[in-house]
């Protein structure tokens, strides 16, 4: 039996700081200082014009949060304090005492507290030191380190994008930020419960082994039964269910149950077949039996989030999981375990210098995006948030997020969307770059943070790879570290020694890759295209997007282009002028020169810009060409080059930056473009020949048509191919001189189409091209939901666009960045709640194409 109550009520919160006057504001648990300031009318929105310079101070201003509860005996042994996420440097005080101090955002903890309890009235108050006061006297103590930004982050277990990034703002947070609770129980809990997850080989197909790893925590010693018991979803393969026991003498703290389900459904990557998911359910009870009921009660009793857990290390400040699983209210089952397994075996094959990945023996193309926390301010992520961010990932054909090592270990809502979607997920360790200090007490944090994240994601089919960090080796080896470092730690402990010993004892059933980029050997070039995996920033920072095809790479973790966010999102932040270089803009804007690299990498390919309107459309267009250009030069490199991770999905903070979903949740120009340089079947014309791009199970095969055009439209030369891309291959057709060279190399296109896919190649850049003045018919008319806005091209229309949220913030569009050719249609849907001007709808700025619009 066990009780948990939350305490998420009454919280005030209060500064302690020499002048800073804010006493007894509302808090509210899970939340962060920033958020109640903001929520109590003291400080305006942090995103917003460039009010985060002024919010400087909250950082490094202390804090208390402070709140009362009654309490009453419950008859149980022991009563815990559960907080699953403190930021970062806490004091915990029950009744005055002080109970425990934590710095570390990346751990939960467990406090045994039921001596301090009483009666009656009780007051808990978390004190919460400055975050940058505590990484910089760790840096007095321990020695400078050289990073990327002149901040203090790898010197605290914090996520250390908090303290800016070239995409987001310095508002170091502190608080509350994940739940926190009383739980009683008795006689003993489960403190940790880590499936392994293997297949084998069996007599009539693959096996599926689950090796369950239980420790308990005990309040008393009598003898235990631990039992496991796998069900699949009805009609499924093994959904009867596979049952294992095991007894704990007195004493007894550990066992592994053993469970073989026969010819498993196997879970599969999107694109390559279903998610099955197998319950898993593990009880705790005495030596009677199991605990709580028979097989047939519900997996979860009522519980919470798939896997979560109350787990603890031993010894004092114990590291605790997520309550959640089973139990009344939500709270901790300390004697019930569920979670939603998957039968599927991963691997990474590095053989000749390669990297990857192999689902269930069979080669994945990773069609990937990076990950970075969706808000400064996590406590703000919600399923129902990270649920409408998975599936824009999804719908523009990704099938693999990598969690970005400046960020967090993610919520158990994410990777369950994971598992749920088959997205494959990348799990950096939270080291970015810069060099970290290893001795105590940061080794210690590091080793327990690890121990904690491997056990609780060790059953996730979605997780397929563990990451040591992200740009640290290669910073070591290429950025001048050695000399600043001066023979002091950075990391290489962590990387090469802890980490993979710590995968290697708690989750041997997935790879761990100690960095990225990473060429496979501590002692060869990191950042080699060659070997391993590369990031590519040589582009964006100094070269012609068209330098990604000077590239071979085995696989392309990192790269990425800029590109500004939507109208709207921008102009809700920035409450002044809108122009390319309005100082709020600019605030907007983080990286170095960024707004300079904009412009410059327009180069040849476009008309430079004449005011704000030219700028914003020809600078998203810009961003969504060259990541175009940089994924189907990749694509078409497979199996060579294993797979592509674009920079970047997210945004935090309405910026201007390199993802394709924007700080306000629109989709970019750049998204549009993505979903089509990752269709599962891709037409692209590089180097002299057409690459047909087929990663599907069946073959892709038919009559490739290959048609020079003049720009006006007409036919110049036509030739037709016999083509067959096998399942998940690429096949080359080299383009007769008939259709691929032109006469007029600056009013000629090649168009190639096979079975609906259609590509499209220009000889010349726009900016050099003779494009005609654009003349097209439209019409926008109403809906059910929205417009149908239809375009006829009377001449060539070159990357038509269509941005609504001009006319109303919360419309969307279905489509953009259309090529017409002279006689050809397009129909945009437009999503909207609202009656628009179907005039204003049809004009610029909101209809736009290169080659300017005038309609006819």
């Amino acid at each position: 039996m066990s009780s948990y109550r939350p305490l998420h009520d009454g919280w005030t919160l209060t500064a302690v700081s020499r002048g800073v006057e804010v006493t007894g504001v509302p808090a509210s648990v899970p939340g962060c200082v920033h958020t109640d300031l903001l929520a109590a009318g003291l400080i305006p929105d942090p995103y917003l014009d460039d009010n985060e310079t002024r919010l400087a101070w909250i950082g490094r201003t202390d804090w208390v949060y402070e709140t009362t509860f009654d309490w009453s005996d419950d008859g149980h042994q022991r009563t815990d304090l559960v907080c699953e996420g403190l930021d970062t440097v806490a004091t915990v005080l029950l009744n005055g005492v002080q109970v425990a101090t934590t710095a570390n955002q990346h751990r939960s903890y467990r406090f045994a507290v039921r001596h301090l309890l009483r009666e009656g009235a009780n007051t808990l108050t978390v004190r919460f030191d400055s975050a940058y006061a505590y990484a910089e006297a760790q840096r007095a103590a321990l020695g400078e380190r050289p990073g990327a930004y002149a901040e203090p982050y790898p010197f605290i277990r914090k996520m250390a994008c908090n303290f800016g990034w070239d995409w987001g703002p310095t508002l170091v947070t502190a608080g509350i930020w994940r739940p926190i609770g009383l739980e009683s129980w008795s006689g003993a809990r489960l403190a940790e419960v880590r499936p392994l997850v293997t297949l084998e080989d069996g007599a009539g197909g693959p096996a599926g082994r689950v090796a369950v790893h239980v420790r308990v925590e005990r309040a008393a010693e009598e003898p235990l039964t631990l039992t496991a018991q796998v069900t699949g979803a009805a009609g499924s393969a093994g959904a009867a269910g596979v049952t294992a026991r095991a007894e704990l003498p007195p004493g007894g703290r550990e066992a592994v149950l053993e469970l073989t389900v026969p010819e498993p459904e196997l879970w599969w990557p999107r694109g390559y077949g279903a998610q099955p998911r197998y319950d898993l359910l593990v009880r705790l009870g005495d030596g009677g039996g199991p605990d709580g009921g028979g097989p047939d009660e519900g997996p979860d009793g009522g519980g919470g989030p798939d896997g979560a857990l109350d787990s603890a290390l031993d010894g004092g400040a114990t590291d605790g999981g997520a309550p959640g699983a089973g139990g009344a209210g939500g709270g901790p089952a300390p004697r019930r375990w569920h979670g939603r397994i998957g039968f599927r075996a991963v691997e990474l094959d590095r053989d000749g210098g390669a990297f990857t990945v192999k689902v269930n023996g069979v080669p994945v193309f990773v069609r990937g995006v990076n990950w970075i926390p969706d808000d400064c301010f996590p406590h703000r992520v919600t399923r129902e948030r990270l649920a409408a961010r998975f599936a824009q990932a999804t719908g523009m054909g990704v099938n693999l997020l990598r969690v970005w090592g400046g960020g967090l270990y993610e919520s158990e809502d994410f990777y369950d969307l994971a598992d749920e979607l088959g997205l494959l997920v990348w799990q950096d360790f939270p080291f970015a770059c810069a060099a970290y200090p290893e001795e105590e007490p940061l080794r210690s944090e590091v080793e327990a943070e690890a121990r904690r994240h491997v056990a609780r994601l060790a059953h996730r089919p979605s997780l397929v790879l563990w990451c040591g960090n992200n740009e640290n080796i290669e910073g070591h080896a290429d950025w001048g570290w050695r000399r600043e470092l001066a023979g002091r730690s950075w990391g290489a402990g962590f990387y090469y020694g802890l980490l993979p010993a710590v995968v290697a004892e708690l989750d041997p059933t997935r790879p761990y890759w100690p960095g990225s980029p990473y060429s496979g050997a501590p002692d060869l070039p990191p950042n080699d295209p060659a070997r391993g995996t590369v990031h590519i920033w040589d582009v964006w920072n100094r070269e012609d997007y068209t330098r990604y095809a000077a590239y071979t790479p085995r696989f392309v973790a990192e790269f990425g282009f800029q590109g500004p966010p939507a109208y709207a999102t921008l102009r809700r932040a920035v409450g002044g002028e809108l122009a390319a270089d309005a100082p709020l803009v600019l605030h907007h804007q983080k990286a170095a020169d960024g707004a300079a690299k904009l412009l410059r990498g327009l180069g040849a390919h476009l008309p430079q810009p004449e005011g704000f309107d030219d700028w914003h459309y020809l600078t998203q267009l810009n961003q969504a060409r060259a990541m175009a250009f940089g994924v189907e030069r990749f694509r078409a490199l497979a199996p060579h080059c294993a797979g592509t991770i674009v920079w970047q999905l997210n945004d935090c903070w309405p910026a201007v930056s390199w993802s394709a979903v924007d700080g306000d949740g629109r989709r970019k120009p750049l998204w549009y473009a993505l979903r089509r340089a990752y269709a599962d079947r891709l037409l692209t014309v590089q180097d002299g020949e057409v690459a047909v791009v087929n990663d599907t199970a069946e073959p892709w095969r038919g009559e490739l048509e290959l048609v020079r055009h003049g720009l006006d439209g007409r036919p110049l030369a036509k030739e037709t191919v016999r083509v067959e891309a096998a399942p998940r291959s690429v096949a080359r057709v080299p383009l007769p001189e008939t259709v691929g060279v032109p006469g007029d190399p600056a009013g000629e296109l090649l168009a190639a189409r096979l079975d609906g896919v259609r590509a499209l190649s220009f000889f010349a850049e726009d900016a050099r091209a003779a494009l005609p003045e654009a003349a097209y018919d439209a019409y926008a008319e109403p809906v059910g939901d929205g417009y149908r806005v239809t375009v006829t091209a009377r001449t060539l229309v070159r990357e038509l666009a269509l941005f609504p949220d001009r006319l109303d913030p919360d419309a969307r569009v279905d489509d953009m960045l259309v090529t017409l050719l002279p006689g050809e249609s397009a129909v945009f849907h437009v999503a909207t709640g609202r009656t628009l001007d179907a005039e204003r709808l049809l004009a610029a700025p909101v209809l736009r194409c290169v080659n300017e619009a005038h309609p006819v």
